[in-house]
């Protein structure tokens, strides 16, 4: 009774204090995409024994579907997944293609993000480096969810109402524990700011939440959509059931909140700069090493993950109950989008700050990406992290000594790789295939007995299943959304705080002839190639510089890829010549990659 009253209550404020046409339309669907391969591994930790048993909480898919005063949409969806392939973007295009309702979607006005959660389900990608803990592509997973994301914007699309749209913002005060830098002698590295201390970890992350909300007519609540970084990681890699994690909890909750007053209402909470950020702060030195000895608030994952979903949900409704929320305006859509390959970015001098021009190099991931995020769980074993590194060292000698014998272009290419990697140790280079520096998987002097992982490579490269592609993305999308004087830029890669703070400032100059109010990053969209580091924490190679794939200079890249989008905004993707795309992958490929079960 006392929440009815209270919602009866919220809504006559809401009518108060804020009000405006309904000029927007929208639509939207909640779709439960829950599956998993039982035995098969989950995504995000890659680790051998981080599979799937059971199932804790569903997942789901929550679909937006925007349409403007100029008749333009476009389609949002945030997904309880670790991450969007590219390829499971292109099978969902592919299937609303074919209704006549849906085929104005296409790459440059649908945005399909991920908040991450590291206890769904892997196997849904075709790239060969996301299949090796899994170990293998699993097609029924794939086309699962292709199918059912679409028919979730389908839906969607035919549930069209009118809306108005508002923005609220709100910082998380420092005695929330929610959320709490996990690399911090990386971040202190960085020029513009105040270095800290461990007790001080929690201020070294972006504590504030944005919030976009959808409310119909006679500002009815119809959903929302927020951003917030921190990592989906409550539930740990021990862990065998399938849970949405925090930002799962988060969205039920806010979800039961207005189902006596509009119980379609959906809830979405998305990631932001997370890269850096975790939230388990306690240190507890009973705890398995490859757990890793850090929890949240509880030593039950589960709570944990409740207990940071309901403060995340706390700041949600507060935001939804401010009187300080911001109308958006105008009431136009306006999508751009492009391929760029990554592996070969040159750098604008503007990003870099240096005269000569700098560049990216085809993906390469450290040995200190290999050994795991110590406060989220630690990976390979050490002993695996040992000998890499020596086998590596001895390589790189190797392949410079032969380079500097016999100039020209080959030894130009692995001189300017190392330019570009700088002070990575590197294990895998995935966009050129090869592991420990050997081209030859199966020369690989760690036998398979030794991690489960060596085994799937050396097994998958004896079936001749790695050799056609690239063993992770290089032709990557950035993509701008445009909703009235809010943008969204969506990015494919999990960034850090301070490397998230340097871009979002550098889109903000972009539009700041154009008057935009708020650039908000959408991390986790669209497709997936690893971390974005500032330039100063990529030289202290913690985990996250290690998973910064394409180099030192990969923000600066990053910043300029968003420089040249912006510049060809007005121009519909497909008008121009030779545009890039990324690779398709072969019937024959994946069906010499698909899931085996390991021996136990």
């Amino acid at each position: 009774m006392f929440r009815v009253f209270s919602l009866i209550i919220f809504t006559l404020i809401t009518n108060f204090n804020f009000s405006q046409v309904n000029n927007f339309s929208v639509g939207m669907e909640k779709t439960d995409i829950t599956i998993y391969k039982k035995g098969g591994g989950m995504l995000g930790y890659s680790m051998a024994f981080n599979v799937s048993h059971s199932i804790e909480t569903p997942l789901f898919a929550r679909t937006f579907v925007l349409e403007g005063t100029n008749q333009k949409k476009v389609v949002i969806v945030e997904c309880e997944l670790c991450f969007i392939p590219s390829e499971l973007k292109t099978a969902i295009i592919n299937l609303l293609q074919k209704k006549t309702e849906t085929q104005v979607f296409n790459e440059e006005n649908v945005l399909i993000m991920a908040q991450h959660t590291h206890s769904a389900p892997g196997g849904y990608c075709h790239y060969s480096s996301y299949n090796m803990s899994v170990p293998g592509f699993i097609p029924e997973i794939f086309d699962w969810l292709s199918s059912k994301i679409a028919n979730s914007i389908i839906a969607a699309n035919q549930k069209m109402v009118p809306c108005s749209i508002s923005l609220s913002k709100g910082f998380f005060p420092d005695d929330w524990e929610v959320a709490f830098n996990r690399s911090l002698p990386a971040y202190n590295r960085n020029s513009d700011v105040i270095p800290l201390n461990h007790d001080d970890r929690h201020k070294a992350v972006n504590r504030e939440m944005t919030l976009l909300q959808f409310q119909g007519l006679n500002n009815l609540p119809l959903g929302s959509l927020n951003w917030f970084g921190v990592h989906a990681t409550s539930i740990s890699n021990d862990k065998t059931a399938i849970n949405a994690d925090n930002k799962g909890y988060a969205a039920t909750y806010l979800e039961q909140y207005f189902m006596n007053l509009n119980p379609n209402y959906i809830a979405a909470f998305a990631q932001g700069t997370a890269g850096d950020v975790t939230p388990k702060f306690i240190y507890n030195s009973k705890l398995n090493w490859q757990r890793g000895y850090y929890e949240g608030k509880f030593p039950d994952d589960i709570e944990s993950a409740k207990y940071n979903g309901q403060l995340q949900y706390k700041k949600a409704l507060e935001l939804i109950e401010t009187e300080n929320k911001i109308a958006i305006s105008p009431e136009e859509i306006h999508c751009s989008l492009r391929f760029f390959d990554f592996s070969k970015i040159s750098v604008d001098t503007a990003y870099s700050h240096t005269k000569d021009i700098k560049k990216t190099s085809p993906s390469c991931i450290g040995i200190d990406m290999l050994g795991g995020a110590l406060m989220d769980g630690p990976a390979a074993p050490k002993i695996i992290i040992k000998i890499g590194k020596w086998l590596i060292k001895k390589q790189q000698k190797k392949e410079l000594r032969r380079a500097k014998k016999n100039p020209g272009e080959i030894s130009n290419t692995i001189f300017e790789k190392y330019k570009a990697q700088g002070p990575k140790a590197i294990a895998i280079e995935t966009g050129v295939k090869r592991l420990l520096g050997y081209e030859k998987v199966n020369k690989v002097p760690i036998p398979s007995f030794l991690d489960p992982t060596i085994a799937t490579f050396k097994l998958f490269a004896k079936r001749k299943a790695i050799e056609e592609n690239a063993w992770s993305p290089q032709i990557l999308p950035i993509q701008l959304i445009e909703i009235g004087d809010v943008v969204l830029a969506s990015i494919p890669f999990e960034i850090t705080t301070t490397a998230g703070r340097r871009l979002k400032k550098g889109i903000e100059e972009l539009y700041l002839i154009e008057g935009k109010k708020e650039v908000i990053l959408c991390p986790y969209a669209n497709s997936y190639s690893g971390y974005i580091t500032t330039f100063e924490e990529y030289q202290e190679q913690m985990y996250e510089g290690g998973h910064t794939v394409f180099g030192q200079y990969a923000l600066a890249a990053l910043q300029t890829t968003f420089k040249k989008l912006f510049e060809v905004k007005a121009i519909p993707f497909g008008n121009s010549p030779n545009e890039l795309v990324p690779p398709v992958f072969s019937e024959a490929e994946l069906s010499k990659r698909l899931y085996y079960q390991r021996k136990k």
